[in-house]
């Protein structure tokens, strides 16, 4: 079973994200760090906090309608490969992945029984 000693970030999927970010600036007093294509990253110094559009999911995770998950939660690992292989022997669907992504990390994703999404991530 892998060790996992450090979460990566936390993304709420928000259904307005001008509200939301209005609550987290205004209201907490967060600053943006990153804005742009329905995600805001904002400035944190021990892991990264954000927020996604939901109509932007089917994008990133895939699948559509239903009932969207409310966020998702990121592990970084050494092996996304072998983690991909793991969870496919253990009889988990797996949502996208495993898969190279602009931003420089190979990705899979997954949900968890309440289908929130838990994202493996490994640093390419």
């Amino acid at each position: 079973m892998p060790r996992f000693n450090r979460i990566d970030y936390v993304i709420w999927y928000v259904e307005s994200l001008s509200r939301s970010v209005a609550f987290y600036t205004e209201v907490l007093g967060l600053d943006v760090r990153i804005d742009g294509d329905g995600y805001v990253e904002f400035a944190m110094d021990n892991t990264k906090f954000a927020l996604f559009e939901r109509a932007k999911l089917p994008e990133l995770i895939g699948g559509e309608g239903g009932t969207a998950p409310a966020g998702e939660i990121g592990f970084i690992v050494d092996d996304v490969d072998a983690e991909a292989g793991r969870l496919r022997a253990a009889g988990v669907p797996i949502l996208t992945g495993p898969i190279d992504r602009p931003w420089r990390e190979r990705t899979l994703h997954i949900a968890d029984p309440d289908g929130n999404i838990v994202e493996f991530a490994q640093k390419l």
